[in-house]
């Protein structure tokens, strides 16, 4: 069993070899696993934190080649669902100048969105402390039911709900679904990882404070949101103190997979602190900084390579950073 169970899209990404062009320019592409919730789980593990993803991927080499690659990260791998009639989503990435990700996905359909209910192992997901989704899951159905089976399960298993919409504009219908669909795929979370971008946009309001309360005022079982910011660090909120945690200088190559190795560091410190719950609603400002502080410097360290999964360090890595 794994105390941290991510389900949703595990892709490929082709990351352009080229620094600060567009997909347009691009004339290299360098092949690495990716896909959100698989970044997590792998970021949770390098960390030292039992982990496994639940994903649906094509039987072809691509999905061969992330369950070994997530395998080799430490992550469970062994609920994952090969499918001989789907292919693995692709994903193209460059980035842009400021370091921007630049996407296009080929993934309509793809084998992530085939998800079933009936290819859930529920005792698995019963037994997970904590359980991890976002919103590409949610976008169309068998993948979307198959998302609320799960959530269900895990809350039947007292485990903490994270989820982080990871808002992809590209692969909605357009803005006011993408919106509709976020804010529904947030019922049932604990805890919201989102950037600030993310969260002015499901909210519509630009100040922090006044965006936290909407989202704390519409969903009841709502404890902690954390906001990344980029190089500048984050803001977190917990209905009962707020605050701003600044980040860390490095060398960025790559931001992919960042705000994931943040999300899988915030949770992961929950954990090894022994909070449930309960606690994360009255949790002190002092501690919510420590979590932040940390999550910062393996989020930062994450860009100072290409990749996502193969640039996440470990916790030592984190804390040499942070002791400077």
């Amino acid at each position: 069993m794994a105390d941290i169970v991510a389900l949703g899209e595990a892709l490929i990404d082709f990351v352009a070899g080229e620094a600060e062009v567009s997909l347009m320019d691009a004339k290299t592409f360098v092949k690495a696993a990716g896909g959100a919730p698989a970044n997590l789980a792998c970021a949770a593990a390098r960390l030292g934190i039992s982990s496994a993803l639940i994903a649906k991927v094509g039987d072809d080499p691509f999905g061969r080649f992330l369950e070994r690659t997530f395998a080799d990260a430490g992550t469970d791998t062994s609920r994952m669902v090969f499918d001989p009639n789907y292919h693995t989503t692709l994903a193209f990435v460059a980035l842009l100048p400021g370091m921007v990700p630049d996407f296009t996905f080929y993934r309509n359909p793809s084998a992530d969105l085939m998800l079933q209910a009936s290819e859930l192992d529920r005792d698995f997901l019963k037994a997970a402390k904590v359980f991890c989704y976002g919103s590409l899951s949610l976008i169309s159905e068998p993948s979307r039911s198959a998302t609320f089976a799960a959530i269900e399960a895990a809350r039947e298993g007292r485990a903490i709900i994270s989820y982080d919409p990871n808002l992809r504009p590209a692969l909605w219908k357009d803005l006011d679904e993408a919106r509709t669909g976020i804010l529904q795929g947030m019922q049932h979370a604990n805890i919201l990882k989102l950037s600030t971008e993310e969260l002015e946009f499901v909210t519509g309001e630009p100040d922090r404070d006044k965006a936290c309360r909407v989202l704390f005022d519409g969903h009841r079982d709502l404890r902690l949101i954390l906001a990344t910011m980029g190089p500048d660090g984050c803001y977190f909120n917990n209905r009962s103190v707020s605050g701003r945690v600044p980040g860390f200088k490095v060398d960025v190559v790559d931001t992919t997979g960042a705000g994931d190795a943040f999300a899988a560091a915030a949770l992961v410190e929950i954990l090894l602190r022994g909070w449930r719950l309960s606690d994360l609603s009255q949790l002190p400002g002092e501690d919510l900084k420590d979590i932040c502080r940390f999550a910062n410097a393996v989020a930062a360290l994450t860009t100072t390579k290409k990749g996502a999964i193969e640039a996440l360090p470990t916790r030592a890595d984190a804390h040499r950073l942070i002791e400077g």
